[in-house]
């Protein structure tokens, strides 16, 4: 016996009684069919109602075969025993239908739109968690060839015009296709047989029309709001992301106080947020280059100093008293510009040289591939609880601790000699 489908007589009735007619288990759930159900399942782009069957969440609802199952989080013995008088208890989690509502809603205003204005057919649709997805392929009007932002914004207002205007949803079920064909469709029938229409206004001229098998709020005005979010290309289509209802509502909020702060932080209103910004982008573009003159005029003296420092220890009367492998610290500049320091340096090395940056505690190893610094850092820095890599001329090693990084450097050094 198929389950009868309660949200197709009403949508609103959240609480009922049902008698099961069979019960199994699955992966340590019972998977529960019903003489008559509450719950929606999974399908049309819209998820599955929630709620509790007899006291137990339902974890999906799914449809085979023309049978509704119900997936409980209970054992098939906490339920009431199929053919037994004791009925179970339904309840609907009301807060997740009528967000399923306001979405599925919303998503056939915006479809009837696009087709109205431009010849828009809908070839996908997906509710997500943090928006909803339309594919619009241009089929109806040869003017047409891209959906653009300005044709977008304008299908939001469509879109929203139909719910300010309050229209009503209408929902009829027939058993041909003869009978459901005669009404002016957006889409052709895709079913031959147990048919279910959504109009959204005047059946005789709909805002839209179209064989649905979700659930719908009895008028568009409960839908609250919609908003269109981004427009792209998508394998021929465009992809529509967009929200509905509450979910735009609570996005618009959150969007807005982003927006305020913005503002605040700026010191500017809505109407000038955009050239404060602009303004402080192009003063922090001036900063930037005026931070990288800095940092290539420092590394300069730095490579200087060093070029110096090498040239006292050759021209030493014993250069054995005098450090051959020389160690720099620094604090203020950061690995990447010992990187590019490194490389001023290239083939002005004896040997190799060591350019430490303190706060991280990363040894930056420089020659001119003889010795190997790469070999070198991966043969001894896991010795002091290292990790870190390079090629011949350049490498590094990080470590955990300050302390490991002299007594890295003082091993290469014995190493070397």
């Amino acid at each position: 016996m198929s389950t009868i489908r309660l949200y197709k007589e009403d949508v609103y009735l959240r609480e009922t009684t049902a008698h099961v007619t069979s019960v199994s288990e699955k992966k340590g759930h019972a998977v529960v069919t019903l003489d008559r159900s509450l719950f929606f399942p999974e399908g049309g782009g819209q998820s599955c109602d929630r709620g509790t069957l007899a006291g137990f969440q339902v974890l999906d609802v799914y449809e085979k075969d023309g049978e509704v199952f119900h997936v409980v989080d209970c054992r098939p013995s906490d339920l009431p025993e199929p053919g037994s008088n004791t009925a179970a208890e339904l309840i609907l989690d009301w807060a997740h239908r009528f967000d399923n509502m306001q979405r599925h809603c919303g998503e056939h205003i915006v479809s009837g739109a696009f087709y109205r204005e431009y010849g828009g057919v809908n070839h996908g649709f997906h509710m997500g968690d943090q928006y909803m997805t339309l594919d619009i392929r241009l089929e109806g009007d040869s003017k047409y060839d891209k959906v653009t932002w300005e044709m977008a914004e304008h299908i939001e207002l469509c879109a929203n015009q139909v719910i300010w205007s309050g229209a009503p949803v209408i929902t009829r079920h027939f058993d041909t296709f003869e009978e459901a064909s005669r009404l002016p469709l957006r889409k052709a029938l895709a079913i031959d047989e147990d048919i279910t229409i959504v109009s959204v206004g005047d059946p005789d001229s709909p805002a839209d029309c179209v064989a649905c098998c979700g659930t719908h709020p009895a008028t568009a005005a409960e839908v609250g709001m919609i908003k269109i979010y981004k427009v792209e290309s998508n394998k021929g289509m465009f992809r529509i992301y967009m929200e509905a209802g509450q979910r735009a509502f609570r996005r618009y909020q959150r969007e807005y106080d982003v927006l305020t702060e913005l503002g605040n932080r700026l010191s500017a209103g809505t109407d000038d947020l955009m050239k404060k910004y602009l303004a402080q982008q192009e003063k922090a573009a001036e900063t930037r280059q005026q931070l990288g003159q800095l940092r290539r005029y420092v590394i300069s003296r730095e490579a200087e100093k060093i070029r110096a420092v090498l040239a006292e220890a050759s021209n030493a009367p014993d250069p054995a008293s005098i450090a051959s492998n020389p160690a720099f610290y620094y604090d203020i500049l950061t690995v990447d510009d010992l990187l590019n320091l490194a490389k001023e340096l290239q083939g002005q090395i004896p040997k190799i040289l060591f350019l430490v940056h303190r706060p991280s505690h990363t040894v930056l190893l420089s020659s001119d591939g003889i010795p190997d610094c790469g070999k070198l850092v991966k043969e001894n820095a896991s010795i002091y609880g290292g990790k870190g890599g390079g090629n011949a001329a350049t490498a590094r090693a990080i470590f955990q601790k300050e302390e490991y990084v002299d007594t890295f450097i003082d091993l290469i050094n014995k190493h070397l000699r």
